[in-house]
């Protein structure tokens, strides 16, 4: 049997890409008067690769950016605390700040659902900015983050989650009776809906279930991760939207910068404004190096014969009307939630976007 390797392990052996991007994109110098350094634990949801270095290549920036008077001190997934313990450690003080997928926040913030990408919702990054920075998304995550103990700094731009296939995937039809691991939560209904037959396995179940027919189709992460998981030695198929639609169900995913509030409240109004600029420019390094790795993975696919099948706008349609009524499910079970999703939800039914057409939403409503 083949040796298997860990998500860990793929994410340490990623080549660093793109890592020059948090320097080429400085903020203004900050002088300190008072000749004193504070330092903030950090830590992330990278184990390793691209992510990891990026976001130490970052944190170096941070004290000569303000004249020694602010500091960070990178730690990689699991260095101080687990990764589901990240907002826990952050609200305690055991860590002053982190950078985890906003998702972990949902056990304390069950609006976080909504904060970050749901299937067939938004489906750019650039929408995320207008989501958050443009119609308030911003203003309530700090809300109900500050409710915790916590500052929502902001988003940072992620990647794609896409799917593997044993056997070719044409459309939303030929989903049906395959048996498909997926993360769980509203992705999972979306395409048990559909007909899939789906589990819930951790990362590293993927690849020996893929190799012993256990499954037949796999969603985990973007393609650098999957081809360093070995994932085209136990499939031939990756299976992505329509051109130009990243990932049938999760074209996006969003990491945050958040930090407690007492370590928050101890930096002078002008370095506070300093962060929240920082966690722009750290977005748009982290967010092109994934990209970059990505770009190298796809030709490593195509070299070992895995094959990239694209369903059409007709299958985003049928998904979309059945993601719908999940998402009011979901937003239901909590008013934030509601109040949160009511913002995405108008977005996406605008002239700007048109996602989702109105007759989808008739005889559903929101307990606002």
């Amino acid at each position: 049997m083949k040796k298997l390797t860990t998500r860990r392990d793929a994410l340490r052996g990623i080549a660093g890409a793109g890592v020059a991007g948090a320097a080429t994109l400085a903020a203004p110098h900050i002088a300190t008067a008072q000749g004193q350094t504070t330092t903030w634990k950090i830590q992330t949801s990278w184990p390793g690769g691209a992510g990891l270095q990026i976001f130490k290549d970052w944190c170096a920036t941070i004290v000569e950016k303000t004249g020694g008077e602010l500091a960070f001190q990178p730690f990689g997934a699991n260095d101080v605390v687990g990764d589901f313990q990240l907002y826990d450690a952050v609200k305690n003080g055991v860590l002053d700040a982190v950078n985890p997928f906003t998702i972990y926040a949902q056990g304390i913030i069950p609006a976080a659902t909504f904060l970050t990408s749901i299937p067939l919702g938004l489906r750019n990054p650039h929408e995320f900015d207008v989501f958050y920075y443009g119609l308030g998304g911003i203003d309530i995550a700090r809300e109900l983050y500050e409710k915790q103990g916590m500052k929502f700094v902001g988003p940072v731009h992620h990647g794609p989650n896409i799917i593997h296939s044993k056997v070719p995937i044409r459309s939303i039809d030929d989903f049906r009776g395959r048996k498909m691991r997926l993360p769980g939560g509203m992705v999972a209904e979306v395409f048990t809906e559909i007909g899939a037959e789906t589990t819930v396995l951790p990362g590293s179940e993927i690849f020996p279930a893929l190799e012993k027919g256990t499954i037949d189709v796999a969603d985990y992460v973007g393609p650098a991760v999957n081809y360093a998981l070995g994932f085209s030695q136990v499939t031939d198929y990756i299976v992505m939207g329509p051109p130009g639609f990243m990932s049938l169900y999760q074209p996006v995913d969003i990491m945050d910068i958040t930090v407690g509030m007492d370590a928050w409240n101890k930096l002078s109004p002008q370095m506070q404004q300093f962060v929240e600029m920082e966690t722009h420019v750290y977005s748009d390094a982290h967010h092109a190096a994934i990209q970059k790795a990505d770009q190298d993975a796809w030709a490593k696919f195509e070299a070992d014969g895995t094959e990239v099948t694209r369903l059409t706008q007709d299958d985003v349609e049928l998904m979309t009307e059945i993601a719908v009524p999940i998402w009011f499910n979901y937003a239901n079970r909590d008013a934030d939630s509601a109040r949160v999703f009511k913002m995405q939800l108008d977005y996406m039914m605008s002239g700007s976007l048109g996602y989702v057409d109105p007759s989808l939403t008739e005889g559903l409503e929101l307990k606002l």
